[in-house]
């Protein structure tokens, strides 16, 4: 991408400075339009050796072309996902530009050394980067500030589609209560949502893209639960934030210094700097990273494992 980074980061062994999500360079970061998603059906996909190669490369020698040819080869990944939300009376160039958005993002925190391919990392931010742009379009007037408001804003329609209800008509009593049920809501939200969602006019205006035509309201996003669970699920990720501060909390203070310094600020601590200020090797450093890492992850593990019980108990 040849793109200017514009802050320092730590990778494990140098600094890199990371991709810009918002430049202006390459296939990642142009304006989607006539012609661009024949465009990117050039990138080939990478074969999985090459891909953490690649991987390895960005994250320890800063080697911007690997991670541009990385992100580059999913872009057609961006694009597909965006294709699942043209229901929302937006430019269908901007909601790819957003999943673009969340490629950059993700290859920004991507560590290839916990065995997962990139694409899987990756939906997770092009579907909540594309949902945040979604929300932000939005009104909180219309769309409710509140995770259920969230959620029945993202799954109203396909669930009225699913009882054949009319889009901009008002519901009948006994759909409200249908709709009411199956999304876990109480009666007078969808008839807000439904009067929020109906009264938006853009959602009627024509839509001519890629050889489709109709109006937007046509196009119903993807039911598939992951983009929901993003935005439905701030509730759960309050909750594994609070574990994590939680089980922070059992490490000694060294521990907890050298796992903040590498894991919880925007720009991490090197190995170096870390060994200078303890007086240790860089070496033990790695070790006690590694130490409280694990004590970290089961404690948090533990304490969002026994949310979930005392749930399932009160359900």
């Amino acid at each position: 991408m040849n793109v200017d980074g514009t802050h320092t980061n730590h990778t494990g062994l140098t600094t890199r400075k990371p991709l810009p999500t918002r430049g202006r360079s390459a296939a990642a970061a142009r304006s989607p339009g006539s012609g661009y998603l024949g465009d990117i059906r050039r990138f080939s996909i990478l074969e999985k050796e090459l891909e953490y190669r690649l991987a390895k490369r960005w994250r320890e020698d800063g080697d911007r072309k690997a991670a541009d040819q990385i992100v580059t080869s999913h872009l057609r990944l961006a694009a597909k996902i965006a294709m699942n939300y043209r229901g929302y009376g937006l430019p269908i160039s901007e909601i790819i530009s957003e999943g673009n958005v969340g490629l950059m993002q993700a290859i920004n925190r991507f560590e290839p050394e916990r065995g997962f391919r990139f694409a899987t990392y990756a939906i997770w931010w092009i579907r909540a980067s594309i949902q945040d742009y979604i929300l932000r379009s939005w009104s909180l007037v219309k769309i409710g500030t509140t995770a259920s408001q969230k959620k029945l804003f993202f799954k109203l329609r396909s669930a009225k589609a699913k009882i054949a209800a009319l889009e901009n008509a008002e519901l009948r009593p006994d759909q409200v209560r249908l709709l009411a049920t199956s999304l876990g809501v109480k009666d007078q939200d969808v008839v807000d949502m439904n009067r929020r969602l109906s009264g938006d006019a853009s959602l009627n205006a024509a839509v001519h893209d890629e050889g489709n035509s109709g109006e937007w309201q046509d196009y119903l996003v993807d039911e598939s639960p992951s983009p929901e669970a993003v935005l439905a699920g701030h509730d759960e990720m309050t909750h594994r934030q609070e574990a994590l501060v939680r089980a922070i909390g059992i490490l000694n203070d060294r521990e907890r210094r050298i796992f903040e310094a590498r894991h919880l600020v925007d720009e991490p601590k090197t190995l170096e700097d870390l060994a200078v200020e303890f007086k240790v090797s860089r070496e033990r450093v790695r070790q006690i990273e590694v130490r409280a890492f694990e004590k970290v992850q089961i404690a948090a593990k533990k304490s969002v494992n026994e949310r979930r019980v005392r749930a399932r108990l009160h359900a």
